[in-house]
């Protein structure tokens, strides 16, 4: 196996194999490194919601180009991570709420993304379970759901059949001046390397913060044809965050095994993935409040994972201001999966010097940095 690569791709979670994929494909012979499997960390532990949020213009743009390109994925690799386009079902739980839905719905058919707005009668004829007395809510029927780990482990696969490496196995000590260094002591050479290692991006680069947001998920037993949309609080995003760091909003997704995965909630200050009761049971409250009839299933696991955030809020893609050669895609948060293939295009696009397909200033790695000082902020 080559220790020389054009670019090596640090981090195979959706982000970095969908990176790594697509610069070869530019025509860049890459590597691919994890100290894992693809797919096996921050991506393995999250939701596989591919949904077009809206709480700025530039999310909603990043969010509907990153479903285009996934909708030719899925045309081009059917059956890959068990997609479905199940939709997604904002729930209004009273009239405030509902105003929003109807902003959120003006906003998405503005760009041609199919949101309609429903009635309360309207929404238990779509979802029976859903308890009643609720004001309403917006259908948006292109967003869907997808097991992120097959994809990440398959984008793996494709990028050796088309000539690429892997190196799994081996956590990354450090960068060195010719490329990484590798707890074995080897070091793989590379002009250009992308760093796309989730929450520990800041390892590696302690001048970017790059932090772990901690969210609780559970999933059910099989109870098949029960839900058929991904069912969202209006709250989701806009919950406020309590003395201790935590917020909560109701996101349950329908699995194509008749499973019902159950989120989500944010959760700052923490420093691993031990289960916290008092956050799952405040996830679970959530759920049940808006579909009652969770309290009689059966939870067949939980867990917690980390989501690596930056401080706007906004994914970090392009070049570091002051060390050439390197590259970022990171702080995602829980928009990674949606938006990892495009991710991967706009950072070719610039790696390749063509004109990236969206405005790079809002995820410009060099916003965090004092620019006459040429030093984080």
């Amino acid at each position: 196996m080559g220790n020389k690569a054009d670019v090596l791709v640090i981090g195979a979670g959706i982000v970095g194999s969908a990176c790594a994929f697509t610069l070869q494909q530019q025509g860049y012979q890459v590597t691919l490194i994890d100290e894992k499997s693809p797919g096996s960390g921050v991506t393995a532990a999250g939701m596989g919601h591919l949904v077009a949020l809206d709480e700025s213009e530039d999310e909603l743009n990043l969010c509907l180009y990153a479903l285009s390109l996934w909708q030719d994925f899925v045309r081009e690799h059917p059956g890959v991570g068990d997609y479905s386009q199940c939709g997604t079902l904002w729930v209004a739980e009273n009239e405030e709420q509902l105003a929003e839905a109807e902003r959120r719905a003006e906003r998405l058919n503005h760009h041609h993304w199919r949101a309609g707005l429903v009635n309360s009668d309207q929404l238990r004829r779509l979802e029976p379970c859903l308890r009643s007395g609720l004001a309403g809510g917006v259908r948006v029927s292109g967003d869907a759901v997808i097991y992120p780990p097959a994809v990440a482990h398959y984008l793996a696969g494709l990028l050796q059949k088309a000539g690429g490496q892997c190196r799994f196995g081996l956590p990354v000590m450090a960068l060195h001046d010719e490329g990484v260094l590798l707890s074995d002591g080897s070091v793989i050479q590379a002009a250009q390397i992308v760093i796309a290692a989730g929450t520990g991006v800041s390892r590696l680069l302690p001048d970017f913060r790059i932090f772990p947001r901690k969210g609780h998920l559970a999933i059910t037993d099989r109870y098949p044809g029960r839900l058929q949309h991904q069912v969202v609080s209006m709250n989701y995003g806009q919950a406020a965050m309590t003395a201790d760091a935590l917020t909560v909003a109701a996101n349950v997704q329908p699995r194509p095994t008749g499973q019902w995965l159950i989120g989500s909630c944010r959760q700052d200050g923490q420093t691993d993935t031990t289960l916290d009761s008092r956050a799952l049971s405040g996830v679970l409250r959530s759920a049940t409040e808006l579909l009652p009839c969770l309290a009689d299933m059966r939870i067949v696991r939980a867990w917690a994972g980390m989501r690596p955030a930056s401080p706007d809020g906004h994914p970090v893609i392009g070049q570091h201001p002051v060390q050439p050669g390197i590259w970022i895609a990171a702080g995602h948060e829980g928009l990674g999966v949606t938006t990892a293939f495009a991710t991967a295009h706009l950072l070719a696009a610039q790696m390749c010097g063509k004109p990236p397909a969206l405005d790079m200033l809002p995820y410009d790695p060099s916003r965090f940095f004092d620019k006459e000082k040429l030093q984080y902020a």
